[in-house]
Order: C-alpha cells, then sequence, then structure tokens
C-alpha cells in the first residue's frame, strides 16, 4: 500500500444513524468519500445526501472487492445494519480517520 486512500475498499455511506445506505467499491478511498461529501457527481449519494462514512473493509484485489460489494449489496439491510454497528456502534463518520 502506497497510502491510505490508495487501498481498495468496500464501504457503506449515509445520511444519519439508520437512515439511507450506500453500498460501493473504490481503489482511492479518501478521494471517492471526498467526492460523496462534496457531491461532485449526480446520482444516489447526492439525491440522498449520503456524507457519512460508517463503514468500509481494504481489500488487496479489485476483483475480490467487487465481489464483497454485489455480496453486500445483496443482504437484507438488518444484515448491513448489523455489519456497520459490529465495528461502528455509534454510526460515527470514519472519513476524517482516513486524512
Amino acid at each position: 500500500m502506497v497510502g491510505r486512500d490508495a487501498y481498495i475498499a468496500v464501504y457503506i455511506m449515509t445520511n444519519r444513524p439508520y437512515g439511507t445506505l450506500y453500498v460501493g467499491v473504490t481503489g482511492r478511498l479518501a478521494h471517492r468519500i471526498w467526492e460523496h461529501r462534496e457531491g461532485v457527481y449526480p446520482g444516489f449519494t447526492r439525491r440522498h445526501g449520503l456524507k457519512r462514512l460508517v463503514w468500509y473493509e481494504p481489500h488487496d484485489d479489485m476483483t475480490v472487492a467487487l465481489q464483497r460489494e454485489k455480496s453486500i449489496k445483496r443482504w437484507p439491510r438488518d444484515w448491513k445494519i448489523n455489519l456497520i454497528e459490529r465495528d461502528n456502534p455509534h454510526w460515527d463518520d470514519l472519513y476524517a480517520g482516513l486524512a
């Protein structure tokens, strides 16, 4: 890994605890989360005001990360909430820890 922004990660964004959830994957986590927070691109996250990074999981391989993202997207909402609360029970915004 070159730096915190240079690794592949699956992540979950929300607008508030127990709010709307978005699952994504990226090769530049800090930069991608900044894009979501700034509303750089139109789409689901901007439309729903999803600016809080509440969970992420680093990966070494994009193929594995993409499969994990697809799996999590198919999970029931309760499973995603449990995944978040296992590592981040207060739904803190994890973005500050990336920089």
